[in-house]
């Protein structure tokens, strides 16, 4: 290995030693001492309940682990969004699972809790996968209301979705583990089948302070909507039990029965391990993202025996796509090359920028994909298209359009994963998250903004500098230098993949090494949807 390469791989440990420390953290919930009050009440946490509902020995994709990271600070923080979740195997069936977490804030929503909610709802109704809720919720964060309850992409969107999934015939089941309070009592009386344990579950519309105050009824909480009132008495909830392990075995049972519907039919063979060792993925991406790299290089660590048939290797060579395998599954690949190139005109040709050639041949690969309904997986490390008076008199926007309209109309699988750069519309046409990938992810290298830090820095500077001199004020180099730091740290947060990964702009910050993992699990999951539409296109200027 070379002197850079052990450089580079320090330097990513170095990442996922943070990363993993933030983890451990986000993973301790509302703190010990929430975790102790679930335990006296005989109850387990969201983490141990999904840990005792997978199969043993299965893969469980956690998604959304970093939503609400470093934010909602002056009320305490939201760690995960109040709520765990993710892709888990139960009796053998890929399941999306959603867990409140009750140890935060006793489970209540807050802004993000709803958008990661919506979100694991839009995975369930894109791949038709079956939905477990495992609900112990005090419902909307009061002191937040008006950014959760009533906009289109808020609260009330959950229980809509939960009616449109029913209508699609994908199964909902709801275990009612803890209180289910107001609005939020509509989501498991809205999936197929309710389940709730004795003594801690409940469900009602006001509870009993409010009934108090609204009818001056006095009720304790078990008698108002606990489990023998629901299925005795209501008829709300399908089955009781006395313990949270009872209630979870009832729902494997349940899964265990769902009867199996056609697949997409993406094809798989046996999977057979990369030759060149996963290992090597940390020591390839240049530290802080500076430098050039054969991208080919990484793509050999990902794909099933290290085989890659690449499309059009000679041309548009800035960005890579062909074709390979991953775990066993048929993909075709699209990444961004970071190699200095020189072209057959002679010209020099930057790495991780699209240029015309590039762009064409990227949106003519995606076509093909389409037509053999091959899943697309997009390697992101792009700084953008090239500008300047030669791009543009070439017709880089038509050619950029090209690809934006190939990537939005695709109607096979994307999978994204963001290794480095993911810069302005760059990230669009590389199928960034507005283009619905059907996953997205970043690895702890990644940076994800309208331009680089130092441009963008320089830039907001000049427009700074300029503000105060038309006030009649001077500034100093030393200031003015000064005032360049603020700005660019500033910046840099915002483009770290915390900052994305906790506003849901990725699904999860992951290790390098699980990229072949989150990929096949994603295509997986795709692969439950035997819908797949006609290719489409709109005005497609050639």
């Amino acid at each position: 290995m070379t002197i850079q390469f052990n450089r580079n791989e320090d330097w990513m440990r170095l990442l996922l030693s943070e990363m993993k420390q933030q983890t451990g953290r986000i993973k301790q919930g509302g703190g010990k001492k929430a975790i102790e009050k679930q335990k006296e009440r005989n109850k387990l946490t969201a983490r141990e309940r999904i840990d005792y509902l997978i199969d043993k020995g299965s893969r469980f994709t956690e998604l959304g682990l970093f939503a609400g990271f470093q934010m909602y600070e002056e009320h305490g923080g939201c760690p995960a969004g109040g709520t765990v979740a993710g892709l888990g195997y139960v009796s053998g069936r890929q399941c999306v699972i959603v867990a409140n977490d009750q140890t935060v804030k006793a489970g209540a929503w807050f802004p993000i809790t709803g958008k990661k909610n919506l979100r694991l709802q839009e995975i369930a109704m894109e791949n038709r996968l079956p939905v477990i809720y495992l609900v112990d919720s005090a419902g909307v964060y009061l002191p937040m209301q008006d950014e959760i309850f009533p906009d289109k992409e808020h609260f009330g969107r959950i229980f809509r979705n939960n009616a449109q999934m029913s209508a699609m015939g994908i199964t909902q089941i709801a275990a009612v583990m803890g209180p289910c309070v107001a609005g939020g009592a509509y989501l498991p009386i809205m999936s197929d089948e309710t389940l709730m344990v004795e003594g801690n579950g409940s469900i009602f519309l006001a509870g009993p302070y409010l009934v108090k105050a609204a009818v001056g009824e006095e009720v304790d909480a078990e008698t108002l909507g606990g489990a023998a009132t629901h299925t005795e008495i209501s008829g709300i909830a399908d089955y009781r039990f006395t313990t949270e392990e009872e209630c979870l075995d009832h729902i494997k049972k349940l899964v265990s029965k769902i009867g199996h519907s056609p697949t997409a039919g993406f094809d798989r063979i046996a999977a057979v391990a990369p030759v060149k060792s996963p290992d090597e993925l940390y020591g390839i991406i240049p530290e802080g993202n500076s430098k050039p790299y054969n991208v080919v290089d990484l793509i050999e660590r990902l794909v099933d025996n290290s085989e890659f048939d690449e499309f059009k290797k000679e041309y548009g060579q800035t960005i890579v796509c062909g074709y390979a395998r991953i775990e066993g599954w048929a993909v075709g690949i699209v990444a961004n090359q970071r190699l200095v190139i020189k072209n057959k005109k002679g010209e020099m040709q930057m790495g991780g920028v699209i240029y015309n050639d590039s762009a064409d041949k990227a949106a003519r690969f995606i076509l093909n994909c389409n037509q053999k309904r091959i899943p697309l997986v997009f390697l992101q490390d792009v700084t953008g298209f090239m500008v300047g008076t030669r791009s543009e008199h070439s017709g880089i926007i038509k050619d950029g359009a090209k690809l934006v309209n190939a990537v939005a109309n695709s109607v096979v699988p994307k999978i994204t994963i963001i290794t480095g750069n993911s810069f302005g519309a760059g990230n669009y046409a590389m199928c960034g998250k507005a283009y619905d990938p059907r996953f997205i992810y970043a690895w702890p290298s990644a940076k994800i903004a309208v331009m680089g830090g130092d441009q963008a820095a320089k830039t907001l500077l000049q427009i700074q500098v300029a503000s105060l001199k038309s006030q009649g004020k001077t500034i100093t180099a030393e200031e003015e230098q000064e005032l360049l730091q603020t700005i660019k740290n500033r910046y840099n947060s915002q483009t770290s993949p915390y900052y994305a990964a906790a506003r849901l702009w990725v699904d999860e910050i992951i290790d390098p090494a699980d990229t072949r993992k989150v990929i096949s699990e994603g295509i997986a999951a795709a692969n439950h949807n035997p819908v797949i539409n006609d290719l489409k296109l709109g005005v497609f200027q050639v």
